[in-house]
């Protein structure tokens, strides 16, 4: 599991305002909801850009350090600017280890260059970037695993394929069956000849 550290500064001022200044200076206003009160913040604007760039940042308990005190946390909202790369507000959402929560994990589709579809020259296209889980702090995945070994030509690969460690859910797949919605599909590109 990879250990992000985020240092924050509390801050006093809010409104559109205070929150243009502070983008001048090169933060981003955010804030931190949880079992206590919620806190206005300000990050770095660099330090969370290089942050964001690691695609398991988004999906891993993050450390924020304010005032002295480590709190843990994760990524609850980002906002962001329409046309530009910037981000405009966090909100971080502090962790309780006893209860469980609900996030968006990446998924990784693998091993498809083991199936029979794709010897036969057969595509693989992911349908869903991210899905959303259900479990407690300690047993957040930074990714789950799609094993596409056995997809055979034609055949969809749903939310149930998915290899779920222990102590995680997949949120849709609590509400039943028919919420088992396909995270991708095997075809057979046009123009290629018909497996043997």
């Amino acid at each position: 599991m990879s250990t992000f550290v985020i240092n924050a500064e509390a801050r006093n001022d809010q409104g559109k305002g205070a929150s243009r200044r502070l983008r001048r200076e090169g933060k981003v206003p955010g804030i931190v909801y949880g079992s206590e009160t919620p806190v206005a913040i300000a990050i770095s604007a660099n330090e969370l850009a290089k942050a964001l760039q690691d695609d398991t940042f988004y999906s891993s308990k993050l450390t924020l350090k304010l005032d002295g005190k480590e709190t843990s946390v994760f990524i609850k909202d980002l906002q962001r600017h329409p046309a530009k790369p910037v981000v405009l507000h966090a909100d971080f959402q502090r962790l309780d280890e006893s209860k469980k929560i609900k996030i968006q994990v990446p998924l990784k589709f693998v091993n498809f260059e083991k199936s029979a579809a794709s010897k036969a020259s057969a595509k693989f296209a992911a349908e869903a970037a991210t899905v959303e889980i259900l479990c407690l702090p300690k047993d957040l995945p930074e990714a789950l695993e799609v094993d596409l070994s056995k997809i055979e030509m034609g055949q969809i690969a749903h939310l149930s394929d998915i290899t779920l460690p222990e102590g995680v859910e997949v949120v849709a797949l609590r509400r039943g069956e028919d919420h088992d919605q396909g995270v991708g599909y095997c075809y057979a590109p046009r123009g290629a000849k018909a497996g043997k």
